[in-house]
């Protein structure tokens, strides 16, 4: 059971990983838009990637807190799996600090269902200079992708312990 349960958290931090990196990876070619295509192409994210970081970010960290619980204390798999989950929380918390307010501000024309309402208008600041908002949205999924990226192969490492 404790190997299946190290298996599953290391494939729902590839998730985040995979989500992030994907982000990531597209920075260069986004600033290269304009406002109305870039509103455009922000529109196409959800809801797969917000069922994504549901299962991987929500799903891992739950994981995560339970199994160095299953870890004898003071090992070297126990303190690799605290960090991946201490990767995994700085990761999340940037997503609820920086990227998740400015979604609002990209989601304010389109028609979504109450739950997506109220999920995206929470800690939402919908007005500003969209330069502004992009840049804060792009830099917050690299910062994202390199918390998720040292989460992986912290959690990767405590594996092969």
């Amino acid at each position: 059971m404790f190997s299946v349960l190290s298996v599953l958290v290391l494939l729902l931090m590839a998730v985040n990983l995979g989500l992030a990196l994907a982000h990531a990876l597209e920075f260069p070619g986004k600033l290269r838009l304009g406002e109305p295509a870039y509103r455009a192409v922000q529109a196409i994210y959800y809801p797969g990637f917000t069922i994504g970081g549901l299962v991987g970010e929500v799903g891992g960290m739950l994981l995560l807190i339970v199994l160095p619980v299953m870890t004898p204390a003071g090992t070297v798999r126990f303190w690799w799996e605290g960090a991946a989950l201490a990767l995994l929380v700085a990761g999340h918390s940037v997503y609820w600090v920086a990227t998740h307010p400015v979604n609002a501000f990209w989601l304010k024309d389109s028609k979504l269902a109450t739950p997506g309402r109220l999920f995206f208008g929470l800690l939402s600041a919908p007005g500003g200079d969209w330069r502004r908002k992009r840049s804060i949205w792009e830099w917050s999924h690299v910062v994202r992708a390199v918390f998720f990226a040292l989460g992986f192969l912290s959690m990767a490492l405590a594996l092969m312990r």
